[in-house]
């Protein structure tokens, strides 16, 4: 006669499980209705966690919405990272950096556009936004620096000014597009776009 096999409890979910789980849940409500309609009860019963449990990770929905942030920064740093610099084909190289924004921000729609909607009114938001985008601005910038050093873009060009410029303009067309407000672009033709426009400040054409 077999012995039987006694089950075994299931192991309770780590701090870092638990806290994937309230923001992948918010995010989840978010792509259904605004940041305002959620509430606290919702996320963590999205998360299989008590109220009280979702204090102990997140002091608000803004405090898991910089988790999102942070998280989707870390994402396009990474990504950044392995574009490496320009080559002899700036036009591609650039394609490929703003192909990331493009990519990760789209993947991320409804964060996307509830930041863009919460920094309106939520100071933390916008100063804490201005922080993390400053780095894709000096970024930008400095590699204008060397290709004006590598005698491809215009003189004329103010790199921070046109970086800081143009990046604003990279948010406001994929938080355009997100929304699906007109006049828009479509989702399909953003990146080719914001590549055009990108060379042609930096190198007076969209094909240097």
């Amino acid at each position: 006669m077999s012995t039987p096999v006694r089950s075994r409890r299931a192991a309770r979910p780590s701090g870092d499980e638990r806290q994937r789980a309230i923001v992948e849940a918010f995010e989840a409500l978010l792509q259904t209705r605004p940041m305002a309609e959620i509430a606290i009860d919702e996320i963590a019963a999205g998360a299989a966690i008590s109220r009280s449990a979702f204090y102990f990770y997140f002091s608000s929905k803004q405090a898991v919405l910089l988790e999102l942030l942070d998280r989707m920064v870390a994402e396009v740093d990474e990504r950044l990272a392995q574009v490496g610099t320009p080559g002899d084909d700036p036009a591609a190289w650039w394609r490929s950096t703003l192909g990331v924004f493009v990519e990760v921000f789209g993947a991320h729609r409804a964060v996307t556009v509830t930041l863009a909607e919460a920094r309106a009114t939520v100071p933390e938001l916008r100063a804490e936004w201005g922080r993390r985008s400053t780095r894709w601005v000096d970024g930008a910038a400095a590699t204008i620096v060397a290709e004006r050093r590598r005698g491809r873009a215009r003189e004329v060009v103010d790199p921070r000014a046109t970086s800081i410029a143009l990046n604003a303009m990279n948010e406001q067309v994929l938080v355009a597009a997100a929304v699906g407000e007109q006049p828009a672009l479509v989702p399909g033709e953003v990146l080719e776009v914001l590549t055009d426009v990108w060379c042609t400040a930096i190198y007076g054409t969209p094909h240097p």
